[in-house]
């Protein structure tokens, strides 16, 4: 949840760290520090305050910032408020180490109880500064060196991390290790960068680690060493990073999420390029192939995820029922694991993820695998932890996402599980050639079609004028635009703070009737040809009491025309792809809207990118 950013080389480590934690802020951003040895001197400077990393940025303004060795960290709160002193790094009594910590140390309480025994005073309301006190007092009492007194702590620490440490005493060495949560290492010449994820070492190198559980890795004058918690000495793989600089800039948008929005087209190639075969009526997707000769097999289909990946899983239920016939569930995986769920051998799990590192997910897919399902991921990020873990999967290839609120990854997401229902259906012989042939003709031409629905943002936004100050908003659709009206609601209420839901249409008369009146805008996604006479009737009830209708509708609807307030038409395209397409408005009118009312919509309240806590 929080950003680590770690370096130790030959540049002037300041710079780094300060432009690291600007790519990471996305992760937490309610305060942030840093710490830096000055050789010159053989003391920890650290340096951390309440607020943004340009907070800090300002804050370090005429500091000594001197030294090559250094981390920084941008919080997003677990334990104890966000303040100067609970931000990180957190220091020894004796100010001799320093240390940075994503994640949650579970049996804090207890290490914290034994170490004020021993004479130790906490400062802050964390629980990483148990860690720091700990490792603390290994050193003082072993009389060991810093990289085996962090493996000793470790074994005495329960839960989730990633950490980064240095030492006064030690002042060319930098120890990192994780469990549960995501450390990158960035190999260069005779250096090396520590991140929560690659964006803040594609800028000085491609070369990368992934440091896994239970790793604990030591750069000790030049060299690195990787070994385990037990330490067995580790043979790392150095792979090659594929992030363009580009991609982790505004671009000349305002916003990373309006970027983001307006990039969909792109991203959804890149998510069908070599996949989608309309010449022999194909989808070859590499990480599914293992899996095709044992489709019959497979009883039961169970779609684990979190916010928005769970309205894709929602969708992919639609896709793959009506496709591809097999019983889809779809898990919320933060509760999960904790209802004793029944998992059958034939059952095939898919994860989905944007990041790859959510915390609850990886517990689900943990259990899920414990109890011999097949696993399957759907991920954007190369070599993270649900990827690892899993029997096979598919990337998204969506690019970065920087923006908290997620919008190409969803749209990537649902495109992932579309191919995955059409090639389980043929697989299955549960489609037909002529379908197949149709379903795939429509999702190549879906990318010009986003590009058609982009062109209706000032339309967007003139509607948004209209209804910022609104104090609630419904969002309703039927089918499988039901999800996208889950999706538009959380949109809006993650960035805007207006508060929204989202419904079946005909659930409205069970309950949200009673909410309409002429203050309440209802957005209503009336594009599906099944159910259309429903969605007309729906329409004409709010009506009836006065509520304002925001229509999202097939080009050249008329009778829907004649009863919205407001129109929003999208192309037309097959009623399995259209999520892909009506989800666009509900992205473009949240984020004007947020814009309107002065919210931060790269960097909502209380909200980080990855939640890789539980």
């Amino acid at each position: 949840m929080c950003g680590i950013v770690a370096y130790i080389g030959h540049r002037d480590a300041c710079p780094i760290l300060i432009k690291g934690l600007q790519r990471l802020e996305y992760r937490g951003y309610d305060s942030a520090g840093i710490s830096l040895i000055d050789e010159n001197s053989s003391t920890i400077n650290t340096y951390k305050i309440a607020g943004k990393v340009a907070d800090l940025s300002e804050y370090i303004q005429n500091k000594n910032i001197n030294g090559h060795v250094g981390m920084g960290h941008t919080r997003w709160a677990t334990h104890g408020a966000p303040n100067n002193t609970n931000a990180h790094p957190h220091n020894s009594d004796d100010n001799m180490l320093s240390v940075i910590h994503n994640g949650i140390i579970e049996n804090h309480d207890v290490l914290k109880k034994e170490l004020i025994k021993r004479g130790y005073k906490f400062v802050s309301d964390t629980d990483t500064e148990v860690l720091v006190h700990l490792i603390q007092d290994i050193q003082k009492n072993q009389n060991v060196l810093l990289e085996e007194a962090v493996r000793i702590a470790l074994h005495e620490v329960v839960g989730a991390y990633a950490i980064v440490i240095l030492s006064r005493n030690e002042p060319d060495v930098l120890i990192a290790a994780r469990k549960g949560s995501p450390l990158v290492i960035g190999v260069g010449e005779n250096e090396y960068f520590f991140a929560s994820d690659a964006t803040p070492i594609v800028e000085y190198t491609r070369n990368v680690i992934y440091l896994q559980d239970n790793e604990v890795a030591s750069v000790r004058g030049g060299n690195i060493v990787i070994k385990t918690i037990e330490n067995e000495i580790q043979n790392p793989y150095i792979s090659q990073l594929e992030i363009n600089l580009e991609a982790l800039e505004k671009g000349g948008f305002e916003h990373f999420m309006l970027k983001e929005i307006f990039s969909q087209p792109e991203s959804l190639m890149d998510c069908m390029r070599g996949r989608i075969r309309v010449v022999d009526n194909q989808v070859q997707l590499g990480g599914f192939t293992k899996f095709e000769n044992s489709l019959d097999k497979i009883n039961r289909i169970i779609i684990v995820a979190c916010g928005t990946s769970w309205h894709a899983g929602l969708v992919g239920e639609y896709l793959i029922e009506e496709l591809a016939r097999i019983p889809v569930e779809v898990e919320y995986a933060s509760e999960f694991r904790y209802r004793n769920p029944i998992i059958l051998a034939g059952d095939f799990v898919i994860a989905i993820s944007q990041s790859g590192e959510t915390a609850d997910t990886l517990a689900a897919l943990e259990l899920a695998k414990g109890q011999g399902a097949t696993i399957f991921g759907i991920c954007n990020v190369v070599g993270a932890s649900i990827p690892r873990m899993t029997d096979g999967g598919v990337y998204t290839h969506a690019g970065p996402e920087i923006g908290v609120a997620s919008t190409k990854a969803f749209t990537a997401q649902v495109t992932v599980l579309t191919m995955v229902a059409l090639k389980m259906a043929q697989k299955r012989g549960k489609i037909t050639k002529a379908r197949m042939a149709e379903i795939l003709k429509g999702m190549v031409e879906i990318p010009e079609k986003v590009k058609e629905v982009l062109k209706k943002d000032d339309q967007i936004k003139y509607i948004a004028d209209i209804y910022k100050d609104a104090p609630n908003c419904l969002y309703l659709g039927r089918g499988i635009q039901f999800p996208v009206a889950l999706e538009g609601a959380l949109k809006l209420k993650e960035i805007s703070y207006i508060h929204a839901e989202g419904y079946p249409a005909a659930e409205m008369k069970h309950g949200p009737i009673a909410l309409i009146d002429e203050s309440m805008p209802i957005v209503v996604i009336a594009t599906n040809k099944q159910n259309y006479e429903k969605v007309v009737s729906n329409i004409q009830e709010v009506k009836a009491r006065k509520g304002k209708i925001i229509a999202i509708v097939t080009e050249g609807d008329t009778a829907i025309a004649e009863l919205a307030d407001h129109l929003i038409e999208i192309p037309e395209t097959d009623e399995m792809l259209s999520p892909l397409l009506s989800v666009v408005p509900l992205q473009l009118l949240a984020y004007h809207i947020a814009v309107m009312r002065g919210c931060n919509v790269d960097q909502p309240r209380n909200l980080a990118k990855s939640v890789t806590v539980e």
